[in-house]
């Protein structure tokens, strides 16, 4: 992946089932990239842990045992976007947005903060390969019963972002079959084409 110093950062969402192998991948990239890998669950426990304005609402939330919202997970990707390391390095975000309501708030999020969003990656491996592939790490909650449900949340609720993305013109299907390397090869070809179109 070519970089130079005067490159703008880049700004990437990724998406992938379970299983895809996409943790894997977005380690290579942001290593790649020198940009920041965010995902909701770390980002979650960050603003909690920090006390800002939606981690202590996030808390309070979760401390009932409820879900949190999706006014709230955006509240808390907007305090993390503004923060500095993600406007000089960019930003690969991982697990948001998971909703088409999420998606919206998403696009005002980086509005607001005049950032733009440069690529939304799907991760594609098909649904008997993640489930064989979950089914052989043999974890206690990894039963084929609860690896379909998630998998079928995913579909329902995520599946329809692409959509969304696409007509937004920013939306690539990468082939997630393969050895890591041969993954990582065909999602850094389409990073490095939208990067080379961005330091021109």
């Amino acid at each position: 992946m070519a970089t130079n110093e005067a490159m703008k950062p880049v700004n990437l969402v990724i998406f992938g089932r379970q299983g895809s192998g996409k943790g894997t991948q977005c380690a290579m990239i942001t290593t790649e990239l020198g940009s920041i890998h965010i995902s909701t669950g770390d980002m979650l426990r960050a603003a909690v842990e920090q006390g800002t304005e939606f981690g202590l609402q996030a808390k309070a939330i979760m401390d009932r045992g409820e879900l949190v919202s999706d006014e709230v997970i955006s509240g808390i990707v907007a305090e993390r976007l503004a923060q500095s390391d993600v406007t000089q390095n960019g930003f690969l975000l991982d697990g948001y947005p998971r909703t088409l309501t999420q998606a919206e708030s998403f696009v005002g999020i980086l509005n607001d903060l005049g950032l733009t969003l440069d690529l939304a990656l799907n991760l594609d491996v098909p649904i008997d390969e993640v489930t064989t592939r979950m089914l052989s790490r043999g974890r206690a909650d990894d039963t084929e019963e609860a690896i379909a449900r998630r998998l079928d949340l995913y579909e329902k609720e995520t599946a329809p972002l692409f959509e969304f993305f696409l007509d937004q013109g920013v939306f690539e299907v990468i082939d997630g079959l393969g050895s890591e390397s041969e993954v990582f090869d065909r999602l850094n070809t389409v990073i490095s084409a939208v990067i080379s179109g961005k330091s021109q």
